[in-house]
């Protein structure tokens, strides 16, 4: 089976982080596979991803993307049959002497049993010191914080290295941890693919192993082992991220990708590393995965990087002078310093030296949950009447005051992007701005097609990059009609009204009245991104749209 996609099916993870996955069903008796596949016995190289470990990458074993070689079994083969499997692969395909191998298994609990048959199995193949009894946190395998699959796992080891991990599922784990035998027994292994490389190769680390090799050339050797380590895993990591539709942003799947571009970004400047290094880092991934991968695309991740590195670069660095200012960092000023200036966690913590020594990840992601749970209630209640008032808008802070700032010009760029490809006036009908979106109705006879959006879309980032000055005129309100202002909503407008300009005022790109407040340049907004079009009623369509 070809591998499935970095971005799952299963709501249960951010990420695919095994190959067992997109298999999920089979194991469980929902789906059947002699009727999707002829076999009850399937094949996969699965790529892989696991945020858990970004912040250890840099040392000899850990990474961010890696890939898995998996075998798996619904119904079919078990224990006897896996292992002996294993160890042929181990001795007789890759060479590898008996003396460097060990497995551990479980050794049991009040949930489940001494897992014997395999105890007995290893021990016809290895001598007794090298087969041991482990403990539920590494021999038994489950769903974290899910119901799913289950079963006590045999870990294999080459040279204290874990190279693969054979789980044996025998159990369904319900949402209150209780445990029911499975219909039909399964079997999911997975070798780490990198590791295993380590060890054919007779390599001391990952990183010298051919998958890496060609990256780590690229970069200046006078820079510090740990950084290029960085600095190769997280280009892979980007350019497989990209490839498989994800884009930068502060949530989810994007919040990893935008960590590990910035990263990368930070760490090239504080190298005296030119950012095309970064490019050619991208390139070279592309060169040497795509004929296994043909959906990596050499041009759309150097776009979607080249977009994240232009923002980037304005801000960063005023956030590491903002960073040797502080005489001590928790976690609600590193917070702070990312939401204001984007410093991932990872480099305040590389950086801050002895003000950063009691930082921990938890206390970053602690504050960004409270961030973002305030950031929910502002959606809720859409702004009616609470916190900061200023023009149009109402936030609950100054910070939010900017996102919702930043959103309020993008309405007024995407309605102006939308008459130029339709060709007319579109009368408006009401808008809703939070800190997550923006939102706005318009009159217009028919359904706005996916070409003609990505068009309108194109055009307002255009705007955007372009970086043109957002200016403000207070007049009486006939002079302002007359100056060919429209009206963003169909309200009673005083005698005197403000009218926003974008661009140069003898040929603007938008014309508006309204009550602010704006951005000074358009390039403060961010990359905007129109998410829906749909119909409300009446004639009336509505439009949604992010900025990141």
């Amino acid at each position: 089976m070809p591998s499935s996609s970095l971005l799952p099916t299963d709501s249960s993870v951010l990420l695919t982080t095994a190959g067992m996955q997109q298999f999920k069903r089979y194991f469980t008796g929902e789906l059947d596979p002699m009727k999707d596949f002829g076999s009850k016995n399937v094949t996969s190289i699965q790529k892989a991803f696991r945020t858990s470990d970004i912040d250890e990458v840099g040392d000899e074993t850990h990474l961010t993307f890696f890939e898995m070689l998996g075998h798996f079994s619904f119904g079919d083969y078990f224990k006897k049959e896996t292992i002996n499997w294993t160890y042929e692969i181990l001795t007789e395909i890759f060479k590898i002497p008996v003396d460097r191998i060990s497995a551990t298994v479980f050794e049991g609990d009040d949930i489940i049993p001494f897992d014997e048959e395999s105890f007995e199995a290893w021990s016809k193949l290895l001598p007794p010191t090298q087969v041991k009894k482990g403990i539920r946190t590494d021999n038994v395998w489950g769903p974290t914080g899910a119901e799913g699959p289950c079963g006590a796992c045999n870990e294999v080891y080459v040279d204290d290295v874990e190279v693969a991990t054979l789980v044996f599922m025998e159990y369904y784990c319900h949402l209150d941890k209780k445990l029911t035998k499975l219909t039909q027994k399964g079997v999911d292994v997975g070798w780490g693919f990198e590791r295993i490389v380590t060890k054919i190769q007779y390599k001391n680390n990952i990183f010298e192993t051919d998958l890496f090799e060609p990256l780590i050339k690229i970069l200046p050797e006078n820079i510090d082992i740990r950084v290029q380590r960085i600095m190769a895993d997280h280009a892979r990591a980007s350019a497989f991220l990209i490839s498989d539709g994800v884009t930068p942003s502060n949530k989810d799947q994007g919040y990893v990708l935008r960590r590990l571009m910035r990263r990368l970004i930070v760490h090239a400047h504080m190298s005296d590393v030119e950012t095309e290094v970064i490019r050619e880092l991208l390139l070279v991934v592309v060169n040497h995965y795509s004929v296994y991968y043909p959906n990596l695309n050499s041009e759309t991740i150097l776009t979607e990087f080249n977009k994240e590195n232009d923002k980037f670069q304005k801000t960063f660095k005023n956030g590491l002078k903002e960073l040797e200012k502080l005489t001590t960092v928790d976690g609600a000023s590193a917070f702070k310093l990312f939401e204001s200036f984007g410093l991932p966690f990872e480099i305040i913590k590389e950086v801050g030296g002895d003000k950063v020594s009691t930082l921990t990840r938890e206390e970053f992601e602690a504050e960004r949950k409270r961030h973002q749970e305030i950031s929910r209630a502002g959606v809720e209640k859409k702004f009616g009447g609470h916190g900061i008032k200023e023009g149009d808008l109402t936030a609950e802070n100054s910070e939010e005051m900017k996102k919702v700032t930043r959103l309020h010009t993008a309405t007024h760029i995407i309605v102006a992007s939308l008459q130029k490809v339709l060709g007319q006036k579109l009368p408006q009908a009401g808008a809703d701005i939070t800190v997550e979106r923006l939102r706005f109705d318009f009159t217009f006879p028919r359904k706005v097609t996916p070409k003609e959006l990505k068009q309108a879309e194109d055009i307002a980032n255009e705007i955007v990059d372009k970086d043109l000055p957002v200016t403000c005129k207070e007049m009486d309100l006939q002079e302002a009609l007359d100056s060919g202002a429209s009206a963003f909503f169909k309200l009673k407008y005083p005698p005197r009204v403000k009218v926003y300009t974008v661009g140069d005022e003898s040929d603007p790109f938008s014309h508006e009245l309204c009550g602010g407040p704006h951005v000074t340049h358009t390039g403060e907004i961010g990359h905007i991104t129109i998410t829906k079009e749909e119909s409300v009623s009446g004639g009336n369509r509505r439009i949604r749209a992010v900025v990141d």
